[in-house]
């Protein structure tokens, strides 16, 4: 049996939040606008960190406002993207015990391509086969198109027939998450450690969820 696991990145791998957070308001502070608080910021990542930086200018700005915030933005968080962010407790272990038990792993993020890419050399090589993250010509999330290549470069690296049965499972932690498996057909698991409460996940339509890494050994449909 081919299972495949299709990773969100920032709040279900990563905690992320305070080197976007970090970036954000030194992208902010250095095109002469107001800050940002922790929560804040929590509340406006998930659609990307163009939408991430859209928010957090605010409506009254202009486009060019934004973009120019997002450029330091990115001058930025590609150097600082790693000062503080680290896999979150237990989830390396997870991640070891399903590769080893045969499952094709992926990360689908609408974090930059540099940034998914560095931080998969850094804490998941070897353990994790594809990284996927935004680039141009490919739809982010919730559009299905990124899970859609990532299950394809499983396939392609495993030697796995194109039209072969496969079981594909999605573990994420926001609204986004539950989008964007839900619009690549693929049953959804809701991680409680990151970025939205299970309150929030719930009025969004999640019915499986993992308090702590390990339970999603308990719940996924491995057969």
């Amino acid at each position: 049996m081919n299972h495949f696991i299709i990773w969100d990145l920032d709040g279900t791998l990563m905690d992320s939040l305070t080197d976007l957070m970090n970036s954000t308001n030194y992208a902010l502070s250095q095109c002469g606008m107001p800050t940002r608080s922790y929560d804040e910021v929590r509340q406006f990542v998930g659609n990307g960190v163009h939408k991430l930086i859209e928010r957090a200018v605010g409506d009254n700005c202009s486009a060019d406002d934004v973009e120019r915030c997002f450029a330091v933005f990115k001058q930025h968080y590609m150097v600082h993207c790693k000062d503080n962010t680290k896999p979150y407790d237990g989830i390396i272990e997870v991640i070891s015990q399903l590769h080893d038990k045969g499952c094709r792993q992926a990360i689908v993020s609408n974090k930059l391509q540099g940034g998914v890419t560095e931080l998969h050399n850094e804490w998941f090589r070897g353990i994790i086969d594809v990284a996927i993250g935004e680039t141009p010509g490919v739809q982010r999330k919730p559009a299905p198109d990124m899970v859609n290549k990532a299950i394809d470069g499983l396939k392609k690296m495993f030697s796995i027939d194109a039209d072969a049965h496969i079981t594909a499972v999605y573990i994420g932690d926001s609204d986004v998450d539950l989008a964007t498996a839900h619009n690549a057909g693929l049953p959804c698991i809701s991680v409680l450690w990151g970025f939205r409460s299970k309150e929030f996940l719930l009025s969004h339509g999640a019915t499986i969820f993992a308090e702590k890494p390990q339970d999603i050994l308990k719940v996924l449909p491995l057969g």
